[in-house]
């Protein structure tokens, strides 16, 4: 929360890493899995707002948001007194065996956003977002009878196995670790700066489309299709928008074979795009949707939903011990209040959707002003506070290493950042970012560029 006191510009007291800093990594290469990315040397103490300040006093402007989850940002008074309140009663029963009244109005409030006139929804809840999509991939074989399943090259759905195979961003997360679930098909992501298929930026979407009604002749018998599963805006794979017919055509497609489709809103949901769900700003509607991330401000909770025509499993079939923890659902309650506006926070506006909607198209109008700067700028893209900044090479060909040095150059002058896809900077930063945090954000990342 901005306060008076709180700095409106980075604070580095030592140089990057600090001497405490460096201490605690040492001891965290020592101790902790070998699988941990540890992309710049930073080590948090403690958080306001937009603002981070590591163990050497060193406070950093935050515009990623622990991967899009810091909702309102660290420490949100808000946040915090529901949780302590919560915790003064109990912690954990267990929702899969007994109901509790903070988990049934939580998805009483979920489910408002997606149900429509005659149409009834339900949600199962988790701990995190693979925790969801393995939900999601368990039913739709389960009420299809099918066991067939299509993904997207350049998707992001998780670590664990069912989740792992439906990823198609990176191969590290795949390699060695084999067998994988079976029966799982990836196509392309109509990416409207990048078309595959030999298509355009305005035929992408049918070309993708085409693609898999050809899948269908010769390679997938439509019929053994339980589900598709896509990021109605993808995240990992470069915070990507597809061309706005595409959604509405694979639903269509889905309708035509009687295929369960699954929307991933893991990343870009919960108010991120400036919706409350990213595939809102097109004219189409899922059969599953699976949530995690931004959802409790960053305590561990996932949802899925579904249509109640499709959540046919029957009881015991699936459950959890932490899933729908109190704490967590406690935090997405006050989460919700703030994205919703029936809790204002000062700077933002009615709802933090509204300031994610403003905020974000004030920096993509500046970012876009960046490019006739910096030619490296092939793309500016996204919805909201959902963006991606995509570094090309002379000849239009993704620059991964040009983004690197960027990264870190916006890093040393104290801008949390994180890349995705082969060459894009995502920004992601919480949703009660001001236009004036926006515009101390832009300046680091101008002088960042600058000095490329």
């Amino acid at each position: 929360m901005t306060t008076a006191t709180q700095p409106r510009q980075p604070e580095l007291k030592t140089p990057l890493p600090g001497p405490k800093t460096q201490a605690i990594m040492e001891r965290d290469a020592q101790h902790l899995s070998t699988s941990y990315m540890r992309p710049y040397p930073f080590v948090p103490d403690h958080g306001e707002g937009v603002w981070l300040t590591d163990v050497d006093g060193n406070t950093m402007l935050d515009f990623f948001a622990g991967i899009a989850v810091s909702t309102t940002g660290h420490a949100h008074p808000h946040v915090v007194k529901a949780v302590q309140e919560q915790v003064t009663k109990f912690s954990h029963v267990c929702l899969t065996d007994y109901p509790q009244e903070i988990t049934t109005s939580l998805a009483e409030r979920l489910v408002k956003h997606v149900e429509k006139p005659g149409e009834k929804w339900r949600v199962f809840f988790g701990n995190s977002g693979a925790e969801a999509v393995e939900a999601a991939i368990k039913l739709a074989r389960n009420h299809t009878g099918r066991t067939h399943v299509i993904s997207t090259l350049g998707s992001f759905h998780g670590r664990t196995y069912g989740a792992i195979t439906l990823t198609g961003s990176k191969t590290k997360y795949k390699r060695g670790f084999g067998p994988l679930l079976p029966n799982v098909t990836h196509v392309p992501y109509p990416n409207p700066f990048r078309p595959p298929l030999g298509s355009t930026p305005e035929t992408c979407g049918q070309a993708v489309i085409d693609h898999i009604e050809s899948l269908f002749v010769g390679v997938i018998p439509a019929d053994e299709v339980a589900a598709i599963i896509i990021e109605p805006m993808q995240g990992e794979g470069g915070y990507i928008v597809p061309p706005a017919d595409f959604l509405p055509k694979l639903r269509a497609l889905c309708d035509k074979y009687g295929i369960v489709l699954i929307f991933d809103e893991v990343q870009a949901g919960m108010g991120r795009s400036g919706k409350m769900f990213s595939f809102q700003h097109f004219d189409v509607q899922p059969d599953i949707i699976t949530l995690a991330k931004g959802i409790a401000s960053g305590l561990p909770i996932s949802a899925m939903l579904a249509k109640e025509s499709v959540m046919t499993w029957p009881v015991g079939s699936h459950g959890s011990t932490f899933g729908g923890n109190p704490v967590a659902a406690a935090a997405a309650h006050a989460t919700l209040d703030l994205l919703e506006g029936e809790v204002g926070h000062p700077g933002c506006g009615k709802s933090l959707m509204d300031n994610a909607a403003s905020v974000g198209a004030y920096i993509m109008d500046e970012l876009r002003k960046m490019q006739a700067e910096f030619p490296f700028l092939g793309d500016v893209r996204g919805a909201g506070l959902f963006i991606g900044l995509e570094f090309v090479k002379p000849d239009g060909s993704p620059d991964g290493k040009l983004r690197d040095r960027a990264s870190l150059a916006m890093f040393e002058r104290g801008l949390l950042n994180l890349d995705c896809g082969e060459a894009v900077i995502r920004i992601s930063p919480p949703l009660i970012l001001t236009r004036e945090e926006a515009e101390t954000g832009l300046k680091i990342m101008r002088e960042a560029l600058a000095s490329l």
